[in-house]
């Protein structure tokens, strides 16, 4: 049975508002005819994001259930582990971590709708970022210019706005907080545009969020600030009246003594940014992270060298594989469409990072503009990097998230495909450049998310067959963008896919829970 399925452009005349998006005045879809697949989230609880959480024991714990669905809303947890606690209004899991082990918790949220449960794992040990990362950057928005008040408008927006409710939760500050060294530990410290980092941290944690940093092990930054070495002993630095940027690695580490700092403040994520990425500066930088007490993930940027991949890799959470994107068609098809020596890479802890996500308003430190990806190939840029188990880094302007855009990052069966506790990256199916490109990518549930890519002109028809995805007889596939089921189907499945556009889908039958 074929059945035609079209990711086409439609004008519309009404544009769907996104819930619980909150501006001083409606924000219009600047991509005329962008159609919006995603449904709107019911009224009744509905528990969002993973369903594993890694921590260190003994570590400050937060997490913010994301939950969707009328407020207000009471929240509960059963079975959780001593030293933690639930906050029944927020839904707030706080405390410190529990002792090494696995424990399985049940999630609770309740409204006048209705309520709703979900089973939680929470691993106590050695590894972090059991799924990818779900948050903001500051640089594709703010580049340089990025300060104190505006990293807290972007905390305030992504609560605002919803994104929260569907797992959406660093806020992390990139290059140019940088200041000198001193304070106790000789770490450094922030300039004059962030005059109370603790009181940052403070402050969005308690939205339930968590905050991250930018550093570098070079003498200095990509920006010509401080960085996480010196050739003295003292790593004193003078800049001069013109930014220089020093890229190498000085004779002096001060890695221990930045990580304290870090941990003090309360930073909860860190973007280590330097190239070549190797193997000796990210297990310092590893180990200086897990001596502070406190868990932070290492995120290494940028162009990771593919030779070495094996001797790096153990000791970062993540790690881009790419250059800079930037907001074309050529940009993102090129990082999209070319990840597969990669895959073996990515599991439960450690992911290939496809570099930030290019919707919505960005501009690098200049005038905002709306993405130039066309609503096609924003649904084919957020299908990919879902499929490839990248974290979900935003670089747009929070606070001006327009009804589209909004929808591209809610719609939570897409988002569970990056979420996946299995933690497996989609490969193409065929080696032959010419063939259609279809994406497969196998998840814990025993199903398979496939994703049926177009990158010609005009539209075309592609097709999963089942002996790809080692299954036989006919199977049950899922539209997850449209969240509909669209029959049962032998042998395999086929959609008329627009140019630039994409049809994702889920295969097979979910194994029965034990």
């Amino acid at each position: 049975m074929k059945l035609p399925l079209l990711c086409r452009l439609t004008v519309l005349l009404l544009v769907p508002a996104a819930p619980a998006v909150r501006a001083a005045e409606p924000i219009k879809v600047p991509w005329p005819g962008a159609e919006i697949l995603t449904p709107p989230a019911p009224a009744t609880p509905r528990i969002n994001g993973p369903a594993i959480y890694g921590v260190h024991p003994g570590s400050p714990f937060l997490y913010h259930m994301p939950v969707t669905g009328d407020r207000p809303m009471e929240f509960a947890v059963a079975g959780l582990p001593a030293g933690l606690s639930v906050n029944s209004k927020t839904g707030d899991i706080t405390g410190s971590s529990p002792k090494a082990g696995e424990y399985m918790v049940t999630l609770w949220a309740k409204n006048a709708k209705g309520k709703a449960s979900k089973k939680f794992k929470i691993v106590s040990g050695e590894t972090l970022a059991l799924t990818p990362p779900l948050g903001w950057n500051s640089y594709n928005c703010w580049e340089d210019s990025i300060d104190q008040a505006k990293t807290l408008a972007a905390a305030k927006a992504m609560v605002a706005s919803g994104l929260d409710q569907h797992g959406w939760s660093y806020i992390n500050i990139d290059d140019a907080w940088q200041g000198l060294r001193g304070g106790k530990y000789n770490a450094i410290q922030p300039n004059e545009k962030f005059p109370d980092m603790k009181g940052l941290c403070d402050e969005i944690h308690a939205m339930g969020l968590k905050v991250g940093i930018y550093s570098t092990p070079w003498i200095t930054s990509y920006a010509g600030l401080i960085g996480g070495s010196a050739d003295n002993p003292e790593g004193s630095w003078v800049r001069g009246p013109v930014r220089v940027a020093v890229r190498r690695i000085g004779k002096y580490s001060f890695a221990a003594v930045d990580a304290k700092q870090w941990a003090e403040w309360g930073f909860d994520y860190m973007k280590y940014d330097w190239r070549p990425n190797k193997a000796p500066e990210t297990k310092e930088m590893a180990d200086a992270m897990r001596a502070s007490g406190r868990d932070m993930i290492l995120s290494l940027s940028n162009s990771a060298p593919f030779e070495g991949a094996a001797e790096y890799t153990p000791y970062a959470n993540c790690w881009r594989v790419t250059g800079d994107i930037v907001d074309n068609w050529t940009s993102m098809s090129r990082i999209a469409f070319g990840q597969d020596q990669w895959a073996p890479y990515a599991k439960p802890g450690h992911w290939n990072d496809a570099d930030m996500l290019v919707v919505g308003q960005v501009g690098w430190g200049k005038p905002l503009h709306p993405s130039h990806l066309n609503p096609n190939e924003q649904y084919t840029h957020i299908s990919m990097w879902c499929l490839l188990s990248s974290p979900l880094i935003l670089g747009c302007d929070l606070a001006r998230l327009d009804p589209f855009t909004f929808s591209l990052l809610t719609n939570d069966e897409v988002l569970a495909v990056d979420q996946d506790e299995l933690g497996r990256q989609a490969t193409r199916v065929s080696a032959d450049k010419d063939a259609p490109d279809v994406y497969i990518k196998p998840l814990a549930d025993g199903t398979w998310a496939v994703g049926l890519f177009n990158r010609k002109p005009d539209p075309a028809s592609v097709k999963v067959s089942w002996s790809d995805l080692k299954l036989s007889g006919s199977q049950p596939v899922r539209d997850l963008w449209r969240q509909k089921d669209l029959g049962t189907f032998a042998d395999g499945f086929s959609a008329t896919v627009q140019s630039h556009g994409v049809v994702l889908i889920r295969v097979g039958k979910p194994a029965r829970s034990p």
